[in-house]
């Protein structure tokens, strides 16, 4: 991977990867049920991270995906700015992962088909910050599915214990005694309560 667009697009792709794991074996009811006090929610989470993609891979750079219909609508934002982080009724988990996963080829033609330099303009950015390069965007959106992913592995932990950041590889010690880590740790954290 001596490719700088490769490494880019190799670390985009794992987290996207991650992320969408994270829904694997969960109801529609287990997908959507709020996990947090702000309503977070891990198809939410995938329905917010293809429409950032979408966004920023497409409009940013002239171009716009073969269904937009099936996206959120930017003036949706208007009437609900948290539009984009909840499944409707008419979505569903496997819909939601497929358009995910389209979004993804989508953005991966803008990344194959521009240099790194490309110019874009995000047109919802700060108007002195809107003109940004390929390279820039790549960084901004692993940066924001990677933070999503990880907002997923806690959601995940905490409704069935499941962790991990890939199939196969949960990257935590097998056969670790949990409740007597957590209870060392919460003691730690006592001393300076």
């Amino acid at each position: 991977m001596a490719n700088p667009k490769t490494v880019l697009h190799y670390y985009l792709q794992r987290a996207r990867d991650a992320l969408v794991w994270k829904l694997d074996g969960l109801s529609e009811r287990d997908a959507r049920l709020p996990r947090t006090p702000t309503g977070n929610n891990l198809l939410g989470v995938v329905k917010h991270c293809l429409n950032v993609e979408a966004g920023y891979f497409g409009p940013t750079f002239g171009r716009e995906f073969p269904t937009p219909a099936e996206l959120v609508p930017m003036a949706a934002y208007e009437q609900d700015p948290q539009v984009d982080w909840y499944a409707d009724e008419d979505e569903t988990k496997d819909g939601l992962v497929d358009l995910y996963r389209r979004v993804w080829a989508f953005a991966d033609q803008t990344i194959e088909e521009l240099p790194l330099d490309a110019p874009g303009r995000v047109p919802w950015w700060h108007p002195d910050r809107q003109e940004v390069t390929l390279q820039r965007v790549i960084v901004h959106v692993t940066y924001d599915v990677a933070r999503h992913a990880g907002q997923a592995d806690i959601m995940r932990e905490q409704h069935d214990g499941a962790t991990g950041y890939q199939p196969g590889n949960t990257n935590v010690p097998d056969g670790y005694d949990w409740p007597a880590y957590v209870a060392r740790l919460a003691a730690l954290a006592d001393r300076f309560g």
